[in-house]
């Protein structure tokens, strides 16, 4: 994840992570672009968490951005009609999420990162009791019913 970059290194890197993200998202289903966003959202976090850790104040500001921007994309997506609870549940999530990523940046301090990063992945992860609690999990929010797959 974190290698040196060298010369050309980071033209390099963006290049492939361009094309990497591209390839993912191309034809994918909404289902799969929810897990993406959550994939990509840890991965945000995971190397907010790092910086922080390492006082590099230009990475640890990229990947919060990154990760604040991620949030707002999910939450944006709920359809609070459909999801009911389960929708207003996750808003709830996203928001102290940002919030714990607000306190990180302004403390200077990974704790609330980290803190932001276990509720999310207590979500993001397939199989995880707030999925099983919900009895449908996410799918829900995109009109399903356990008895109804999505389309």
């Amino acid at each position: 994840m974190f290698y040196n970059q060298g010369y050309a290194g980071a033209t390099a890197a963006r290049r492939y992570a361009a094309v990497h993200s591209g390839s993912r998202t191309e034809g994918a289903t909404p289902h799969a672009l929810v897990r993406i966003l959550f994939d990509e959202l840890l991965l945000a976090l995971d190397a907010a968490a790092l910086a922080e850790r390492q006082a590099d104040r230009m990475q640890v500001s990229d990947k919060q951005a990154r990760a604040m921007s991620i949030l707002f994309a999910l939450e944006s997506s709920l359809d609070h009609d459909k999801g009911g609870d389960v929708a207003l549940g996750l808003a709830q999530i996203y928001r102290e999420a940002r919030r714990l990523l607000l306190v990180g940046a302004k403390e200077r301090v990974a704790e609330p990162v980290d803190k932001a990063r276990a509720m999310i992945a207590e979500i993001a992860t397939p199989g995880t009791r707030s999925a099983k609690a919900s009895g449908i999990g996410l799918a829900r929010l995109r009109g399903c019913t356990p008895s109804k797959p999505p389309v």
